[in-house]
């Protein structure tokens, strides 16, 4: 019998929380979508969605004040997913719609495809393993994931990049920080190897005390 963890989805009223849930739910769990912080700061695992623009997302985080809620999970290295503008909005601004300024968990900023590139970036598409993660445990190098996003992230400390893709230009697809993953594809969109991202993910709950996952460069 699976052991049931407390996963929280975060509804910050956009995003595709369903297929989120559904997906969770296939791995035999039964996650809970809120946007309280303190359902939120019990929770063993959470997981941030992302569809929409950066801007809106963000006033809504802050209208709902749970801003400050993601922050002090990742700064207190809870085990933390976020997904496509999930990852985005984790750094320091974005270029979406202009400037706008973001999470700024990590410093970084979030860069719009280049002219001439079709955008969306939509589709399949290969993933580069930077690292011995275990979110990638039991994932093939090179493994394709779905994508559909216009802007990429570029973090400055370029150790967070466990995993890369080529759409015009080397983007991170997988960030990482200790208990922290956040993927610019969608795991819920990539069939039975999307479904590994997420229990590897889970898995990490059982890690929290271990101390700092490590990645080993190649």
């Amino acid at each position: 019998m699976t052991e049931q963890k407390v996963i929280a989805i975060i509804d910050y009223g956009a995003g595709n929380l369903r297929s989120v849930v559904n997906a969770i739910s296939r791995l035999g769990y039964q996650p809970k979508v809120t946007n309280r912080a303190a359902e939120l700061l019990a929770a063993q695992l959470v997981v941030l969605p992302g569809v929409g623009a950066a801007a809106s997302c963000m006033a809504n985080l802050q209208a709902l004040g749970i801003d400050n809620t993601i922050r002090q999970l990742i700064t207190e290295n809870r085990p933390f997913l976020g997904i496509c503008l999930g990852l985005e909005i984790l750094f320091t601004a974005t270029e979406e719609g202009g400037k706008h300024e973001c999470l700024g968990i990590f410093p970084g900023q979030v860069r719009k495809f280049p002219v001439g590139l079709k955008i969306p970036h939509m589709g399949w598409n290969q993933v580069k393993q930077r690292g011995n993660h275990p979110i990638f445990a039991g994932i093939p190098d090179s493994t394709n994931f779905y994508f559909v996003h216009s802007y990429y992230a570029e973090p400055e400390d370029k150790s967070m990049i466990a995993g890369e893709t080529e759409y015009g230009v080397h983007f991170s697809s997988i960030i990482t920080r200790d208990n922290l993953v956040a993927t610019q594809f969608h795991p819920e969109k990539s069939g039975e190897i999307g479904l590994k991202i997420y229990a590897n993910f889970i898995s990490l709950a059982d890690r929290r005390d271990s101390g700092r996952l490590n990645m080993r460069r190649q």
